[in-house]
């Protein structure tokens, strides 16, 4: 196993309900950017179940911040969870979660998923992101033509807009 962390990405939610909706979301779009499909459904029941515990945890009187992380580690994902609950994390069956708290009462909950047989973090194609428009629009030149695009699922933002206009009370 490479010790190395080779990509991370993360988003901070406020801990209400909509922030399960999102987390999932924000799962669902990181692993088919990062195309390991295959782990969508596993990695969004475990971000679901910890997410739901944090928001269950949470006094909905003064809501707090909590933030989901994704890191491809070694030859796994890892899928962390942030915020300021106290106590052991939530179990779920089939999966080993753990926790750690960290200065300021914060503590951090994760679990591990292997990635597919013979893939390592280092070899996940990772996508690439111009820092504006212009260089965004023209092709990376080592795209492989053999390898379709993965541009966002529009039942995905569908989902992320009907949330959206739920969380404000409209839907």
């Amino acid at each position: 196993m490479i010790g190395q962390t080779t990509q991370v990405d993360d988003l901070r939610l406020v801990a209400l309900p909509s922030a399960v909706n999102c987390a999932e979301m924000f799962v669902r779009f990181a692993l088919a950017e990062w195309r390991l499909r295959e782990l969508i459904p596993e990695a969004t029941r475990i971000t679901r179940h910890l997410v739901s515990a944090s928001v269950e945890g949470s006094r909905s009187t003064s809501p707090r911040f909590l933030t989901v992380r994704l890191r491809l580690h070694g030859d796994a994902l890892v899928i962390e969870l942030d915020d300021d609950l106290r106590g052991e994390p939530p179990e779920l069956a089939g999966a080993q979660i753990n926790a750690v708290t960290l200065p300021g009462a914060r503590r951090n909950v994760w679990s591990e998923l292997p990635l597919p047989t013979g893939m390592s973090a280092a070899a996940v194609p990772l996508p690439q992101r111009a820092p504006n428009r212009a260089q965004a629009a023209a092709p990376a030149p080592e795209y492989a033509p053999e390898q379709p695009r993965v541009d966002a699922d529009s039942q995905i933002l569908q989902r992320v807009l009907y949330g959206l206009n739920r969380g404000n009370g409209r839907g």
